[in-house]
Formats: C-alpha cells, sequence, structure tokens
C-alpha cells in the first residue's frame, strides 16, 4: 500500500527544492522518503 502526503508536505517539499535550491535526493534524504516519491 502507498503511502498519502497531505498537502502541507507536499508544498514544503517543493519549497524546500525550488526556493532552497536544494538537490531532490538531498531533500529526499531529509525527510525520509525515496527519490522516486519526491518525483511523482
Amino acid at each position: 500500500m502507498s503511502q498519502k502526503y497531505d498537502k502541507d508536505f507536499k508544498i514544503q517539499t517543493v519549497r524546500m527544492i525550488q526556493e532552497q535550491g536544494k538537490p531532490v535526493a538531498q531533500v529526499a534524504r531529509e525527510l525520509g522518503v525515496s527519490d522516486n516519491t519526491l518525483y511523482r
């Protein structure tokens, strides 16, 4: 069964990548999710 993430989690994640310029792989590690999860 796949994990569901709420809207706030998704917005925060996008901000970390776009506004802070962090690489997707780094954000994924910090959040404890796989890179592929963030690309979806």
